[in-house]
């Protein structure tokens, strides 16, 4: 989800280069939204291995 986040924010930096400030702000705004969602699963992923207790393996 990450990289679908990241090639929204590349599609809206080219699209502002060229002039296509709709593009750009359509794109821009799909990233922003992408990558809050990956924030928010990645908390809650953290959350859940430390009330399960379980650690990352070293």
């Amino acid at each position: 989800m990450l990289g679908w986040a990241v090639v929204f924010f590349v599609i809206a930096i080219i699209a502002a280069v060229f002039g296509f400030g709709g593009i750009a702000a359509g794109a821009a705004g799909i990233a922003k939204i992408l990558f809050f969602i990956f924030v928010v699963l990645f908390v809650l992923a953290l959350i859940s291995n430390a009330v399960r207790g379980r650690g990352p393996k070293i």
